[in-house]
């Protein structure tokens, strides 16, 4: 490896300095938007030497970045266990094959103390992984339901399209409306008796709703947790995006990304819980809980009727009964299924093999 390297774990103590000294935003690459170093920060169950990433420099350039922070981990009759999501690793496609990349990374697990754990990782590096001591935890589907063609999507994977892009735009746009429509009228009845009250934060009536759906989860949630991984400030939105001045590595940054938390009420009864982030054409899930089985459909017709009020055109979600119930229920294009798998480090002591990974653990987009 180049002498010029350098090898940075970045405690969340460095980044705080970091957001004050305008560091890692000044090129046209950032690990992350400041947005999202700021709301890192802003989390009490991340101690100012805990480390959330590692930065890979040959002189003053970005050369790799992996992402990760520590959270509390469930554990039956004792306290909390602190673990290290890894949330991303990139390595700049220039240092692709060499042992760059294999080096931070070890780097970065051994700073962990070994205490890993990976929500899901692309198939590229499923070789990788398959040498490395983690074990799969969890098992799951990822689904992307579509509710129109998606012409970018068609363009991105068959390329001779691009010459088409003026027609499929325009059928695109007349498949969606039509769909719209035949997916309001199925939930139209259902929502008229049903009020929706957006917050910001959770007050205490919301989370003495959804405390008891949460308690056993393979992460730890508290009011104080629920109401971080839902704040909107994570997020920055550039209504004219190319005259920002850098990309990020991780999600964040978009002229129209934002997220809605809201309350499903029945006359003056909570029977749900829904929050989403809207990125593009993006409909994407971080948590949706319901009272009981009686309020499941009553609540999937809440969240499809916010979907169609938006004019996205896919929902993203890790919940097979949410999808099954949406793909059953309403006039859908197609599904695409994915499995991911959960993985922990060896050293990484699970407390029980019977626990979902589910959508709201990790889910830090």
């Amino acid at each position: 490896m180049s002498k010029d390297l350098q090898v940075i774990g970045l405690t969340k103590k460095m980044l705080r300095e970091a957001i004050d000294k305008n560091t890692y935003w000044k090129n046209d690459l950032a690990p992350l938007p400041k947005s999202k170093a700021l709301w890192l920060v802003a989390n009490n169950r991340i101690q100012e030497d805990d480390y959330c990433g590692v930065i890979g420099y040959e002189r003053e350039k970005m050369i790799s970045f992996i992402f990760m922070f520590p959270d509390l981990l469930n554990v039956k009759d004792g306290d909390p266990k602190k673990v290290y999501w890894m949330i991303s690793w990139w390595v700049h496609k220039s240092y692709k094959d060499t042992v760059l990349g294999t080096y931070i990374y070890n780097e970065a697990v051994n700073l962990t103390g070994k205490q890993v754990l990976i929500k899901s990782y692309a198939e590229n590096v499923t070789t990788f992984y398959e040498k490395q001591p983690f074990k799969v935890i969890a098992s799951r589907l990822r689904y992307t339901i579509f509710f129109s063609l998606d012409a970018s999507m068609l363009i991105g994977r068959f390329k001779f399209l691009k010459s088409f892009k003026f027609i499929l735009d325009r059928f695109d746009s007349f498949t969606g409306w039509a769909i719209r429509l035949l997916n309001t009228s199925k939930f139209k009845k259902s929502v008229s008796s049903l009020s929706y009250e957006f917050v910001n934060q959770l007050d205490n009536e919301t989370w003495e709703f959804i405390k008891p759906l949460l308690d056993s989860d393979l992460i730890y949630k508290s009011k104080e947790y629920v109401n971080w991984q839902i704040d909107a400030n994570q997020y920055l939105q550039t209504p004219v995006p190319d005259k920002h001045p850098h990309k990020s590595l991780q999600t964040g940054i978009s002229n129209n990304i934002y997220l809605h938390n809201l309350k499903i009420v029945r006359g003056k009864e909570i029977i749900g819980f829904l929050s989403y982030v809207i990125n593009y054409n993006e409909f994407n899930i971080k948590y949706f809980l319901v009272k009981d089985d009686q309020n499941y459909d009553a609540c999937v017709d809440a969240l499809m009727e916010n979907f169609v009020k938006q004019k996205r055109t896919f929902i993203f979600t890790d919940d097979t009964k949410l999808s099954d119930n949406i793909t059953k229920r309403y006039r859908t294009i197609f599904t695409h299924k994915v499995t991911k798998k959960g993985l922990a480090h060896n050293d990484t002591t699970i407390d029980s093999e019977n626990f979902e990974m589910l959508n709201r653990d990790g889910h830090f987009y």
